[in-house]
């Protein structure tokens, strides 16, 4: 098909196409806005929303709702997020058919079991303290975050601004999360979706495809943290979570179990710092 976009041979190559070139993440819709004195019939720029369903040896796995840029990264971060992979190593090859709203994934060597607990809830102990409820696969990919990476709470401040910067599309049209990786001083990457964990498991996805260590990076993000957000964060093993919006109970009691230090509600001069705090250098 003239849309397919094989990589089966470098799914972590620079060169692999990210996304179809006509697929992007805004778009332009006609509009009559009301500025409190009158109507004006103009153009706004408006988040793309597009399905994306995933068939792992020819069956049908899972249909993320997504911003469709980035796709390589998503469907990589997404599998590894979900407990199917690894490595990137062990995806075998990967086709996209994004106008379509497919991709197709050969993995080496997939775990049966992996696959059909995907969607099964566990109920067990996390690290042996708080119980939860929680899906079967995070139970085995959710690891305890070690880290000696502080930051002071400028640095803080710093990466959330710089984040905000990079959000050229939120800005736009206010209907994207964004995410970033960072060191302790500066943005390396961001991602944006209208899903905040498919803007996490992009980032995962690119660390994955190129091989990045991340104990001494952070994550920046425009969302709530919530349980979810907390377990991915484990996942992608990274030990300090900057958020602008406020944290969840359950994302709380996760995130001090798995050794994640949130920080929420970074907004102008004030800050939050929920679990961990040694790793706030004025919080020790």
């Amino acid at each position: 098909m003239d849309d397919e976009q094989d990589i089966s041979h470098a799914p972590n190559a620079d060169t692999a196409p990210q996304s179809h070139p006509s697929l992007q993440s805004t778009t332009s819709w006609g509009i009559y806005r009301y500025n409190g004195t009158e109507v004006l019939s103009q153009e706004d720029t408006i988040a793309t929303e597009a399905p994306l369903t995933i068939k792992i040896d020819g069956e049908e796995f899972a249909t993320l709702v997504y911003t469709p840029t980035d796709t390589i990264d998503l469907v990589t971060g997404f599998l590894a997020s979900e407990g199917l992979i690894r490595f990137v190593d062990q995806i075998e090859s990967l086709t996209l058919e994004e106008e379509r709203g497919f991709v197709h994934v050969k993995l080496r060597h997939l775990h049966q079991l992996s696959q059909k607990m995907v969607s099964k809830r566990f109920i067990g102990s996390c690290c042996g303290k708080s119980r939860q409820f929680y899906f079967h696969n995070d139970a085995r990919t959710a690891k305890t975050v070690n880290t000696k990476l502080q930051l002071s709470i400028q640095q803080c401040f710093h990466l959330m601004n710089q984040l905000q910067e990079q959000s050229a599309d939120f800005q736009a049209t206010g209907g994207l999360h964004n995410a970033a990786l960072c060191t302790a001083n500066e943005l390396l990457l961001s991602r944006a979706d209208i899903g905040r964990h498919n803007a996490l498991d992009k980032i995962y996805g690119h660390l994955l495809r190129q091989r990045i260590p991340v104990r001494d990076k952070v994550i920046a993000f425009s969302g709530r943290v919530s349980s979810e957000v907390a377990l991915k964060a484990a996942k992608i093993g990274v030990g300090i979570l900057l958020s602008k919006s406020a944290p969840t109970d359950l994302a709380l009691r996760l995130a001090q179990d798995l050794g994640i230090t949130v920080v929420g509600f970074i907004r102008r001069d004030q800050l939050s710092v929920y679990t961990h705090p040694e790793r706030i250098t004025e919080c020790r």
